[in-house]
């Protein structure tokens, strides 16, 4: 549970609960989960303490608490409750005489808890109680009550001594008839009350500090008196929809911290000065509800009108156009994370790139948005389900951030990450390095797969983007290069070769030399390929290990050929691993394909070059913000002993449909470092060209960065 519910609830059982649970904690017997604020016990340590309370006696109703259903069952059946017990829980549908489906399901009696003056602590679930409440329970700190049968709480009901009080899934229709004071309450907890149609008077309850009415489809009033709980901290009202108005009075709420009418879709009226003068306001959640509709005013600075303690805002399904947001957020310093989900914008707002603070954003289900121009630094991105985003850009210096998304069909570039653009305009030495300049005019469409779904070939290059249609790229993505095409076997000057899927090898030790990368060269054939059938232990993969230090790389393209039945296929791969490979280094590289596509043949070939030739001659990257940082954060290498899996965001292309004999020569930079360049004599080539750099890397220890 959360640890200020815990602190409130055991306070008001007279312990000194902050001081005991950091003594817990420095015992190791719980744990706070960060970023929750939730206490965890391990259920060794859980069981270790129901063991000392067993223990206490060897019948039930003489120890201080009592978990076990059929225990309790039987304590409240034959009434021999004790003063020791603090401590109850029963649960009816767990007792087997007691099931869903027994018609003749038992009714307890209340006065089998008059003798339980100590029991601070009841959590009852489809339990039904007859008889008077007087004397029940005189001395309860928290109750929960789960599905209570009644349709409000009897006036003999004893809750004076009462912290939390938890109704979920409730008869109630009302919550007291006439008054009652509940002056120790603290939380107050009724969702998923169906029936209720209006709250309680909160004159009664003046210190109440949490109230949670989620769900409550019939709530159609909130009682005036809520704008006098001056400790109110946190109000949550999720879908209520039949709710039409909040009183005005609501914005005396000078604690709360929390606001939460998401998905109060019939909730109209509400002005901007109600939630304007809430000082401590710092989370507010308005998802599902028309921006147009939910204010009184109508003006275009609605947004810039928030209370500026605001920490968390979430705008989810609002309706938001690109208009609807001011120049600048420059009230709203303290934000930390925003949510413009599932919104009609097409880019990002230029009022977001002033936020100085915000490390959350998401944008998930926003079908319009085409361009994130200008991201802030971020911890946090979703752009899930983005299927018209093109592009992706920062403000400065890409900072690794955690990143929800999928379906982005059409995410051409993503600055530090990828960039995909016509094959011809690939780097130079790059299309030489690999034998393709003269194959261009020839690749013809192939078919291609994807984690997501299966694309056809498509148009020829020129194409638009915004027509859907996918194009011949290549994708620079953390120093590798991939592209996909027909062809039946390795060509001759590929130094290694295997029949099989692994090989492995020893780097050479030559002078003035140094090794810059390597090629991978994979021919594979369709077996028996279904792409309905998805198989995590059999996804395409490239490993290269370094047996000598330890260090190892794995690369996922996210989409790959598919070869006709019975054909071959090549992937071929340029792997920039920037002098991680010394002379004498022993060297596995392993492909693994998709279940139905088989490894025929494998080929390598490293890139040597001299000492004395510029550094940056083998470089892969057509844009200078690739430098050594990013590539030392960011690279392919790892040396945990668990491959590390990151996704890659590449894509493929789709050329004209031309067969041609490629006659000339192969001529790839070699392992004395000559740079000639040529075609791929002996293939066969009939496919489009997909291109893409992925994968992780993390320096050793020796190295810099």
């Amino acid at each position: 549970m959360d640890k200020d519910y815990i602190v409130k609830i055991l306070d008001g059982c007279d312990f000194y609960t902050i001081v005991g649970i950091q003594n817990l904690i420095d015992r190791c017997l719980v744990t706070i989960i960060d970023g929750w604020d939730k206490v965890h016990m391990h259920d060794l340590i859980r069981r270790m303490g129901r063991e000392i309370v067993r223990l206490e006696s060897k019948e039930p109703w003489k120890r201080s608490r009592v978990w076990h259903h059929k225990d309790s069952f039987k304590i409240l059946t034959e009434k021999n409750g004790t003063e020791t017990i603090e401590g109850l829980v029963l649960d009816m549908h767990m007792c087997p005489t007691n099931s869903p489906t027994n018609s003749n399901e038992k009714v307890l009696e209340t006065n089998a808890f008059s003798r339980m003056h100590e029991l601070k602590l009841l959590h009852l679930s489809h339990v039904k109680l007859n008889g008077c409440y007087a004397e029940f329970c005189t001395g309860l700190r928290w109750l929960c009550w789960l599905e209570f049968p009644l349709d409000s709480i009897p006036t003999d009901f004893p809750v004076g001594n009462l912290i939390v009080l938890e109704m979920q899934y409730s008869g109630l229709r009302q919550i007291y008839e006439g008054t009652k004071c509940l002056w120790s309450l603290k939380i107050l907890d009724l969702s998923h009350s169906h029936s209720l149609t209006e709250t309680m008077d909160f004159s009664y309850c003046p210190n109440l500090e949490k109230l949670v009415l989620v769900d409550c489809t019939s709530l159609i009033y909130v009682h005036g008196s809520i704008g006098n709980l001056e400790r109110l901290i946190y109000l949550n009202m999720k879908d209520c929809k039949n709710l039409r108005m909040l009183p005005r009075n609501i914005c005396m709420l000078k604690s709360l911290e929390t606001f939460i009418i998401s998905g109060c879709s019939n909730l109209n009226g509400l002005s901007i000065e109600m939630l304007r003068n809430m000082d401590s306001l710092k989370v507010l959640e308005t998802d599902g509800i028309p921006i147009s509709e939910l204010w009184l005013e109508r003006s275009s600075s609605i947004l810039d009108s928030l209370p500026c303690s605001l920490v968390e805002l979430s705008l989810w399904g609002c309706n938001l156009s690109d208009d609807a947001f001011p120049i600048g957020f420059s009230n709203l310093s303290s934000l930390q994370r925003l949510n413009l989900g599932n919104n009609p914008i097409s880019s990002l707002p230029n009022c977001i790139k002033g936020l100085a603070r915000v490390d959350e954003l998401s944008f998930s289900e926003c079908t319009s948005l085409k361009s994130l121009l200008g991201l802030p630094k971020l911890n946090d991105l979703d752009i899930f389900n983005c299927i018209s985003l093109e592009k992706i850009t920062y403000q400065s210096s890409y900072e690794k951030c955690s990143t929800g998304y999928g379906f982005n069909y059409n995410l051409v570039e993503w600055e530090y990450r990828y960039k995909l653009q016509p094959i011809g305009s690939v780097d130079v030495e790059m299309i030489n390095l690999l034998g393709l300049c003269n194959l261009l005019e020839s690749m013809a469409p192939i078919r291609m797969h994807t984690r997501w779904r299966n694309l056809p070939t498509a148009d020829p290059i020129p194409v638009q983007l915004n027509n859907n249609v996918i194009f011949i790229a290549s994708i620079y993505r953390d120093c590798i290069f991939s592209t996909f095409f027909c062809g039946n076997e390795v060509p001759g000057q590929f130094s290694h070769k295997s029949r099989g899927s692994s090989i492995s090898f020893t780097v050479p030790l030559l002078d003035n030399h140094r090794t810059r990368g390597l090629i991978v060269f994979v021919v594979y054939v369709n077996a028996d390929y279904d792409s309905r059938i998805i198989h995590p232990n059999y996804e395409s993969r490239i490993r290269v290990k370094n047996k000598s230090n330890g260090l190892r790389g794995s690369y996922y393209p996210s989409h790959y050929g598919i070869p006709g039945e019975g054909e071959d296929m090549i992937w071929l791969s340029h792997w920039n691993l920037d002098d991680e490979l010394q002379g004498g280094d022993e060297v596995v590289v392993s492909v693994t394909m998709e279940s139905g596509l088989l490894v025929k043949e494998l080929g390598i070939r490293l890139v040597q070059v001299q000492q004395e030739e510029n550094h940056n001659m083998m470089s892969i990257s057509t844009d200078s913000s690739y430098d050594d940082r990013i590539w030392y954060n960011y690279g392919i290498w790892d040396s945990d002993e668990e491959d590390k899996r990151e996704e890659d965001f590449s894509s493929f292309v789709c050329l004209p449909d031309e067969e041609e004999e490629q006659q000339d020569d192969i001529t790839v930079a070699t392992t004395t470092g000559s740079k000639n360049s040529g075609g791929l004599g002996g293939w066969k080539v009939l496919a489009a060209c997909f291109c893409s750099l992925s994968g992780r890397k993390k320096r050793p220890s020796t190295s810099p960065g």
